[in-house]
């Protein structure tokens, strides 16, 4: 994770990169096929008739989205005992939600935040270690706002379809899944180290690698940082809870971003909680999808869920605004921003 982008991940991103817009604009097409009475114009007219406070609420909540990211970012970087401004931990966050989001595996987006951290000499087993503990907080806030959800609005779940259901009950098994993997990497390093050195040692058998040493005394180096850096974290409570928080506000400024949509249209704000229950758990449902962006299945999921509460020509209305400001938009942000960033450090590395 920490040793930045290999030759191979880059020519995955390049193809990605590439297939992911492809992708979007087949899902779109195939949503606006499926109810006919819905156009991109009318969205375009629907969204510009909307409430100004609520809808720019809306659009605001889904941009906070970035900025707690790099503030967990900064504040685990902080609790390591390093220094990073905060534009930089911005800069990680872009990175991370860019490349996950054009990249089948949610954790596409950690080799390129650990890039920019090597290059602003945060050493690659503190980098690791810090995306790792992120990336378990990011991945427990989910599963907890989950849980609240289905006991504050039960009938959230209730009202999804039979393949609904399969999805968010298998998004709930990952996810814990996942916490409790990242869990145990954080607090046993070692186990993976190990398996590094062991896979170096076997090419270097095979003439496959020049010089296995080279790369083992590297792999203990990182393994020596991230060692320290993980003891630090496991007993430091207040820096967990700290990324936590974070991590809950950044996964409740998106999922809540629908509802505030809805309201903008002329829903009522009472309904705004059965909204968030549901986008809750269709955001756990999809979490898991090997697609970029779980394009498809998200909208599935979300079309499926918003019929429930209204008409299926306002639930396609709020189902392409939400994913047009959550996904879409901010993606395409993130990248420019992640590009932006990585050729002004590029200028400034050269000067």
């Amino acid at each position: 994770m920490a040793n930045g982008v290999s030759i191979s991940d880059k020519y995955k991103k390049i193809f990605w990169a590439a297939f992911s817009p492809l992708l979007a604009m087949l899902t779109v097409w195939a949503l606006l096929k499926q109810n006919e009475r819905i156009s991109m114009s009318e969205i375009v007219h629907t969204a510009a008739g909307a409430n100004k406070f609520w809808f720019g609420l809306s659009v605001a909540s889904s941009f906070i989205y970035i900025l707690f990211e790099g503030m967990a970012l900064c504040t685990i970087i902080k609790g390591a005992g390093l220094r990073t401004k905060k534009r930089n931990c911005a800069l990680y966050s872009t990175a991370d939600i860019y490349f996950s989001a054009i990249t089948p595996s949610a954790t596409g987006g950690q080799p390129a935040s650990a890039y920019f951290m090597l290059r602003d000499g945060i050493p690659a087993g503190v980098a690791t270690a810090v995306l790792l503990l992120n990336l378990m907080m990011y991945t427990m806030s989910i599963v907890v706002l989950g849980f609240i959800s289905v006991i504050i609005c039960p009938q959230a779940f209730v009202q999804f379809n039979a393949l609904s259901k399969a999805f968010i009950g298998a998004g709930i098994a990952v996810q814990l899944g996942l916490s409790v993997f990242f869990m145990m990497i954080l607090k046993n390093g070692d186990l993976v180290f190990g398996l590094m050195e062991r896979f170096v040692r076997f090419l270097g058998r095979k003439k496959i690698i020049r010089n296995p040493k080279r790369f083992i005394n590297k792999i203990i180096k990182i393994k020596t940082d991230y060692s320290s850096c993980s003891r630090i974290f496991s007993g430091n409570v207040p820096l967990l809870i700290k990324a936590f928080l974070w991590n809950l506000f950044q996964r409740f400024s998106q999922i809540i971003v629908p509802a505030l949509i809805y309201i903008s249209l002329g829903g009522r704000v009472g309904d705004g909680v059965m909204l968030f229950s549901k986008q809750s758990l269709i955001t756990i449902g999809y979490s898991f999808v090997p697609l970029p962006g779980a394009m498809g299945v998200a909208d599935y999921l979300m079309i499926q869920g918003f019929s429930e509460m209204m008409s299926r020509d306002m639930a396609f209305n709020l189902e392409l605004l939400s994913r047009g400001i959550t996904f879409y938009i901010c993606v395409t942000v993130s990248g420019l921003i992640t590009l932006l960033g990585y050729i002004i450090k590029r200028r400034y590395k050269s000067k």
